[in-house]
């Protein structure tokens, strides 16, 4: 029976070093949650400036047609007269 309470001694031992290891964990745990939310945002952000960029693109693509530039030639009119679409239609619908 002398042996219990070094067997005692040990369980209180391994479960603080348990404990100590849980509570590590708790951190690392965190300190990740942490790091996925921020790479979210930068995400975020990252994805609202492409979709920014995208648009710039397309005005620059558009206005560089209209100035000229044989590339694009064919989506400029094409916009221009799906334009003057929208307009005769705004104009026969005021007209009515």
């Amino acid at each position: 029976m002398s042996g219990l309470p070094e067997i005692v001694d040990s369980l209180e031992s391994k479960i603080e070093k348990l404990y100590q290891k849980l509570d590590e964990l708790n951190k690392q745990n965190q300190k990740l949650e942490n790091e996925i939310s921020a790479s979210a945002k930068v995400i975020s952000n990252q994805s609202e400036e492409i979709s920014m960029l995208k648009r710039q693109h397309e005005t620059l693509k558009m206005a560089n047609s209209l100035l000229g530039s044989d590339e694009n030639k064919r989506e400029t009119k094409l916009k221009i007269n799906s334009l003057i679409r929208e307009i005769d239609y705004c104009i026969a619908q005021l007209s009515d």
